[in-house]
């Protein structure tokens, strides 16, 4: 797909991985939709960053765990632009829970865990697969993590919903095909505010791995441009994690 002029609507795009990706298809020429729940400040300050450089794109709040809110946005969107061509779904959220502390897993967490991070996602590409359909073309990244792979991460139900969207994208991308692409993104340790105050842990991290560094928000929104622009690539995992699930 040749991004340029192509509309993107990038969930949890204010920051991190999201706001990286948005700065690299703008560049590129796209249209970006910055979806965003809690970071209203950040994500128009990637509106206006990008407008500054001569790109187009707006910013829309709407919380991906509510289906109806999700379709407004996509309405919105259409509207808007006319189409929607490309959905990078990164929105996300996380809980720090021992792996050992089984009292601490809820239902509450399992549930707040599965209502952004899967249904979320899923609600996402419902709303967008309609308009794809039409025009007969469309690309779909879903945002995973290696905690999906390995079972490690900030606890249980948050590397089971990392598996999940693994095993989403790979019945997606069936489901869709020939003419929407579907692919996921599995990366590893990632330079973004979640290390904010335990730095010295994650250098300690990126000493231990094979290219002794951890992924930038760059790294991440390299391999999305490629996913994109790659036509015979669909239902595949990229790993980005500098050897990190070795």
């Amino acid at each position: 797909m040749e991004i340029r002029n192509k509309v993107v609507l990038i969930t949890g795009g204010g920051t991190g991985i999201g706001r990286a990706t948005a700065l690299k298809l703008a560049g590129k020429g796209a249209k970006v939709v910055i979806n965003y729940s809690r970071s209203e400040k950040e994500a128009f300050e990637v509106v206006n960053e990008i407008k500054q450089q001569g790109g187009m794109a707006i910013a829309y709040k709407a919380n991906v765990a509510i289906e109806k809110e999700v379709n407004d946005l996509v309405s919105y969107i259409v509207t808007t632009f006319g189409n929607v061509d490309a959905l990078i779904n990164n929105a996300s959220i996380t809980v720090q829970i021992a792996l050992d502390d089984l009292d601490a897993v809820t239902d509450e967490v399992w549930d707040s865990l599965f209502e952004v991070n899967v249904k979320g996602m899923f609600h996402c590409v419902k709303a967008v697969v309609p308009y794809m359909k039409k025009q007969q073309s469309g690309v779909i990244v879903n945002i995973g993590s290696v905690a999906g792979m390995t079972g490690i991460g900030s606890s249980i139900p948050y590397a089971a919903t990392k598996s999940a969207i693994h095993t989403m994208t790979r019945s997606l991308a069936i489901a869709l095909a020939p003419h929407i692409r579907v692919n996921s993104i599995s990366p590893g340790a990632v330079d973004t505010r979640w290390w904010s105050g335990n730095e010295e842990k994650m250098y300690q991290l990126a000493g231990n791995l094979p290219l002794k560094r951890i992924s930038t928000p760059e790294d991440i929104a390299d391999s999305i441009l490629f996913q994109l622009t790659q036509e015979s690539v669909t239902g595949q995992v990229f790993t980005i994690d500098n050897g990190q699930t070795l």
